[in-house]
């Protein structure tokens, strides 16, 4: 049985990050930490791409405009590293 309970303490409250983490804040206390190399995206952003987050998905999403990178309380708490991005054909 899969637990898709929506959890309200499960929001973000707030995003930052060391030379190699990211830190996701909830607002329930909890704070999520990844290692960057997991989000290649934000690894290669610069400093002023990573403070460029808005919160989406009602409370639950994390949006990076600048890099176009979207990742969810949800896929965090998992331990889910980003998808790898798809091979581009030669044209």
């Amino acid at each position: 049985m899969q637990d898709s309970e929506i959890r309200p303490g499960e929001r973000v409250k707030g995003v930052h990050f060391t030379e190699d983490t990211l830190a996701v804040d909830l607002i329930d206390g909890r704070t999520i930490i990844e290692p960057l190399v997991w989000y290649p995206r934000l690894l290669d952003a610069t400093s002023e791409q990573r403070r460029n987050w808005t919160v989406g998905g009602a409370g639950y999403g994390i949006h990076w405009p600048d890099i176009d990178e979207d990742l969810s309380t949800a896929g965090l708490l998992r331990g889910a590293p980003a998808a790898p991005e798809p091979v581009r054909a030669r044209g």
